[in-house]
């Protein structure tokens, strides 16, 4: 993907900021921006680990003030930061079909699409664990909570059957590998 970034992780989590102040927010684009840093590299793009992360930090400006206009009001608030039209594309296709009809082309905006939903599964399973952590986590305790629809309500099992689909995955495989990339970023999350 050709990437025309013109702006920094610094200012990304700044503009990410202006925008977002709930801390359940700012965990979550914390963890997507660590999976996908740690997706770029575990699938060959290690080169464009900071696009990738950039992407995912990006990825909910707009829904904590602007949640019925998801992806629709996101290409104003980056443009309005000085964002690449690459990373809006990337930030849009995750609302692919359910707000918007920017289809997911690369592989980073497929990963995103897949991995968005599943990490806050992940987390919901990791927080009534005794552990708290993803760190001991395996894929047979998130298949056991995914089956089950009224835990984790907002995670929508069909975006993330959709996105392994779109990468050509079983979903054990993009759970377990979300498993990882979730681990690696899980103690820079905590810390905010």
């Amino acid at each position: 993907m050709a990437e025309t970034n013109t702006i920094t992780r610094d200012q990304a989590w700044e503009l990410f900021k202006t925008y977002n102040k709930d801390p359940f927010h700012i965990q979550h684009a914390l963890t997507v921006e660590g999976v996908m840093r740690w997706y770029a590299r575990d699938l060959g793009y290690g080169a464009e680990e900071d696009f990738w992360g950039i992407v995912g930090l990006l990825h909910d400006i707009d829904f904590e003030e602007f949640p019925k206009e998801h992806c629709i009001k996101a290409p104003e608030l980056l443009r309005k930061g000085g964002v690449g039209e690459d990373i809006i594309h990337g930030v849009c296709s995750h609302g692919y079909e359910l707000t918007v009809d920017v289809k997911p082309e690369h592989e980073m905006e497929k990963v995103l699409y897949a991995a968005d939903e599943l990490t806050g599964l992940i987390w919901a399973v990791a927080i009534i664990r005794p552990s708290k952590s993803v760190q001991d986590m395996e894929v047979k305790s998130v298949k056991k909570k995914y089956k089950t629809p009224a835990f984790a309500a907002g995670c929508s099992r069909p975006v993330i059957e959709k996105g392994a689909a779109m990468l050509g995955w079983e979903l054990d495989k993009l759970i377990e590998k979300t498993i990882l990339a979730m681990r690696s970023c899980e103690d820079l999350v905590s810390q905010g």
